[in-house]
């Protein structure tokens, strides 16, 4: 089991930008694809972003690409989301999740297995 932390929300105004952190512990961080997720009032939860167990692919919802990009740190077993020009349709809680296969090789495929708390973001008009 992985325990996963998420840091980082808040509030910005439209344009702004954000970094959102997750620390993973208690499972091998390097197998895995890892990936972030948000919910918004009222709405399913939704896939955001997805980086490859060995961090060189990454996978992006269309409404997000261009604008977010996910990152992982191997020496810190953490996963970031850097979130410019954002706009009040990002706001949201935002997961960080970590997939239930080890070493998946195609990222569209990702299945969320573990879940952080989440973290606010809010993105004022």
């Amino acid at each position: 089991q992985v325990q996963l932390v998420e840091s980082g929300g808040g509030l910005v105004q439209t344009g702004g930008s954000l970094r959102l952190s997750c620390a993973a512990s208690g499972r091998t961080f390097s197998r895995y694809a890892m990936g972030w997720f948000r919910q918004a009032p009222g709405k399913e939860r939704e896939f955001v972003a997805a980086t490859s167990w060995s961090g060189s692919n990454t996978y992006y919802a269309d409404s997000v690409k261009d604008r977010f990009t996910i990152s992982r740190d191997y020496a810190k077993n953490t996963v970031n989301l850097q979130m410019n020009s954002l706009k009040p349709e990002d706001t949201a809680v935002y997961y960080c999740a970590a997939d239930v296969s080890a070493y998946r090789a195609v990222l569209s495929d990702f299945v969320p297995g573990s879940w952080g708390q989440g973290t606010q973001v809010t993105v004022s008009a």
